[in-house]
């Protein structure tokens, strides 16, 4: 994991647009709470998986704004999200032995570019500003996490970019983010600080919590099987893909499940990925690593910033019936989100004890995300499930070389990427160990299960 850019932020030669055509304007800001520390559980999480994975992990995106938006209104947005949450203040020391502190600042001065468009599209060149600013190496030390442009044509701004490390937030912390700023929140922060986390994390109920976690994963990880797929793997070059199916077959088939067992629709989705996985993996019980919010926790639900762990979950599943299926993941996900908050360091020396005594073989790199808000029960006519199947779609739209876990299954709903009424299914698999013929049959049979068991009468 590099720790500093090549290169200045604000240098690009691949952009539409040219250089004199673009300024930086310094916003200023200070909020509360400041000091340095060792990262919190849920920091350690996120920087761990920059370490593995080689990325400092950009999230955010190109948005329009709305008609009238001027750049003022930028700048105080940018000084308002700066001011009020310490995790955007946040940059990293290094300790000789490049362990990583987290550095809270009470105020600082942070660069707003602004690009001129000129008489390219608007939209488009703020995909290229976004494309910079990810592709451009994060100095953790010198910069602070977030990266933000305003897109003018004419004078008249018409999108923001805005990018920022994962260390920042995770997704629950993004959805606090984004209601507080819409309504210009000014009541105090919520929840418990980064730097509060970390010292309740050294006290004798922090170290409780984590060595029962780490007991559970210890005794799960000595009781399932070696590996998560029974067969070989495809090698491919590039190695690493990412798979995506589009479905409204599987929304609409959700819909109906959730009225028809009145069962969480996350808990459903997740046994049809088990039931699925151990016939196409051949494995059973399923083993994944699944991602879990930790914002039921007290303190927790309101913060921005990391707070997310894997928890280990065995589910077995392989010949019962779906709705006893159902029954033993819902059991097995709520122990698992039990003990999915611990100390990262010391679950590293018990995994290693484990692998010493089981083999290089054993694989704990499968994971499992569901990042969807509430699916509603509806009664759905079985003839409008099926009469969706033929419009699902499947394709491999990214083949890459960079490095990424074995299997990584996340489940997203349409309208995070602009559309609405559908399921967006993606694996990032290494083909070195899982087969994008297995994985794309996983897909398939997720969708086939789903709808079978919603039209069954």
């Amino acid at each position: 994991m590099r720790r500093k850019r090549e290169a200045p932020i604000y240098e690009s030669t691949k952009e539409p647009y040219h250089r004199p055509m673009r300024r930086v304007i310094p916003v200023e800001f200070s909020g509360e709470g400041s000091g340095e520390d060792e990262l919190s559980w849920g920091q350690r999480e996120i920087w761990q998986a920059f370490v593995e994975q080689k990325t400092w992990m950009p999230i955010g995106g190109t948005l329009p704004l709305p008609d009238g938006h001027t750049l003022d209104d930028a700048i105080e947005r940018l000084r308002y999200l700066m001011s009020r949450y310490r995790a955007m203040r946040t940059r990293l020391t290094f300790a000789p032995d490049g362990t990583p502190r987290q550095v809270v600042h009470a105020a600082g001065t942070i660069g707003l570019e602004v690009v001129d468009a000129g008489d390219a599209d608007p939209y488009e060149v703020g995909r290229a500003v976004q494309r910079r600013y990810e592709e451009t190496e994060l100095d953790f030390v010198a910069e602070w996490p977030v990266r933000m442009a305003v897109i003018e044509r004419g004078g008249t701004p018409t999108h923001l970019v805005a990018i920022m490390t994962h260390l920042v937030m995770d997704g629950g912390g993004s959805a606090v983010m984004m209601a507080e700023s819409e309504r210009q929140e000014t009541a105090p922060v919520g929840g418990m600080q980064a730097l509060e986390q970390v010292r309740w994390q050294r006290s004798p109920a922090g170290q409780r919590q984590s060595a029962s976690a780490i007991r559970h994963w210890e005794t799960t990880m000595r009781a399932i099987p070696l590996r998560r797929f029974a067969g070989d793997g495809d090698p491919q070059k590039p190695r690493y893909w990412r798979g995506e199916l589009t479905s409204v077959a599987l929304e609409l088939a959700l819909r109906a499940l959730v009225a028809r067992t009145q069962v969480d629709a996350t808990a459903i989705m997740q046994t049809l990925y088990a039931v699925t996985m151990a016939r196409i993996g051949g494995v059973n019980p399923v083993a994944t690593r699944l991602v879990t919010s930790n914002r039921f926790r007290p303190g927790l639900a309101e913060v921005v910033g990391p707070v997310s762990q894997t928890s280990l979950c065995s589910m077995d599943v392989a010949g019962v019936p779906f709705v006893e299926a159902l029954d033993r993941v819902r059991r097995a996900a709520m122990t698992a989100y039990k003990y999915g908050y611990y100390d990262r360091a010391r679950l590293e020396e018990v995994t290693a004890e484990v692998v010493r005594d089981r083999g290089p073989e054993f694989d704990l790199d499968c994971f499992y995300n569901d990042r969807r808000g509430p699916t509603r029960a509806e009664a759905v006519d079985p003839a409008e499930i099926q009469a969706a199947l033929p419009r699902t779609k499947m394709r491999w739209p990214i083949k890459r070389d960079e490095v990424y876990p074995r299997m990584f299954f996340n489940v997203d709903d349409g309208t995070a990427f602009g559309s609405t009424g559908e399921i967006l299914l993606h694996i990032e698999i290494d083909t070195h160990f899982v087969p994008p013929s297995a994985a794309e049959a996983l897909l398939y049979g997720m969708e086939e299960m789903a709808v079978n068991e919603a039209t069954a009468s």
